[in-house]
């Protein structure tokens, strides 16, 4: 397929990028770099066409549009705890933008709409999370997530098959620039730093390593029908388990430090795999351990 990939140059995007150019597909990336990632292959002759530009740049979004068959968007302001400082820069990149590539798609005639959305709406919920559960945002950024969920459903009208991914917490290889917990912690346990733990620790999530999620943004760009679909591991660990497991991955111990917990942050998240497993054909297959192995052996080279 043609596609094009939002938010293509950051973390998730840059490794769903090179598994759909390794599938065959004909990828387009648009990216504003705000976030300070640049893959080795953006705007190389090898690579695929690469547009600097921001979703909330509507005209450039339309110009990139034109031609492609489906579009995943994944540009984003991500985080709870930034959505909460600074709500109206979460609404003008989430909402705003995610509008604007929506109706760049309607006008562009695509066929097929992929959004990646996030367990936070539904971060009031009692896990596991499932797609049949009413919304409860606790902060700007699920709320923007819900947002995009709508209007995504809504593209429907327009002739679009519009499926949205509420994605668990991501890790892996690229997350250099990331401040999410993985990528974080890796980072500082590599450089001899302490983990800060917010709160008692005791506050639990979902682990999808990325090349899982790559598989199922596939997949979903083959789907017929729209849906919402959760993916995870299934699998609840709590940060004080993380923690663990790091140090035992990095092969060191690594102190730790305590701070006060944080607003709109989750209690508890998992997932229940079960929709995604019987529309998307979807399963993860890569574990946590050997997870954090894979985005050791990433890191370690450069010290990213």
């Amino acid at each position: 397929m043609r596609v094009l990939v939002t938010g293509g140059a950051g973390f998730v995007g840059s490794n769903v990028v090179e598994f759909l150019d390794s599938r065959g597909h004909e990828v387009r990336v648009l990216d504003d770099l705000s976030a300070g990632a640049r893959p080795s292959w953006w705007r190389t002759r090898a690579g695929p066409r690469c547009i600097e530009a921001s979703v909330e740049d509507g005209p450039a979004v339309r110009r990139a549009a034109r031609g492609v068959e489906a579009v995943v968007h994944l540009a984003a302001k991500p985080g709870v705890a930034d959505s909460v400082a600074h709500p109206e820069v979460d609404f003008q990149t989430n909402v705003l933008g995610t509008f604007s590539v929506v109706d760049a798609a309607r006008r562009g005639g695509v066929k097929s709409l992929i959004f990646a959305s996030s367990g936070a709406v539904l971060a009031g919920a009692e896990p596991p999370l499932r797609e049949d559960m009413a919304p409860a945002p606790r902060s700007p950024y699920g709320a923007s997530k819900l947002y995009g969920e709508g209007i995504t459903a809504a593209a429907s009208v327009f002739g679009m098959v519009g499926i949205s991914l509420r994605f668990a917490n991501v890790y892996g290889p690229n997350c250099g620039h990331k401040k999410s917990v993985i990528a974080l912690f890796l980072k500082r346990a590599l450089a001899g730093q302490p983990l800060v733990v917010y709160g008692d620790g005791r506050q639990t999530r979902d682990f999808l390593y990325v090349d899982d999620v790559s598989v199922a943004v596939e997949r979903a760009l083959g789907a017929s029908r729209p849906g919402v679909y959760h993916l995870g591991t299934g699998v609840e660990t709590s940060v004080n388990e993380l923690v663990k497991t790091v140090a035992a991955a990095c092969g060191r111990q690594v102190p730790v430090e305590r701070r006060p917990p944080r607003p709109g942050d989750a209690a508890r998240s998992f997932v229940d795999l079960t929709s995604a497993r019987r529309a998307l054909r979807w399963t993860p297959k890569v574990g946590l351990e050997e997870g954090l192995r894979r985005t050791l052996d990433w890191m370690r080279p450069a010290q990213r």
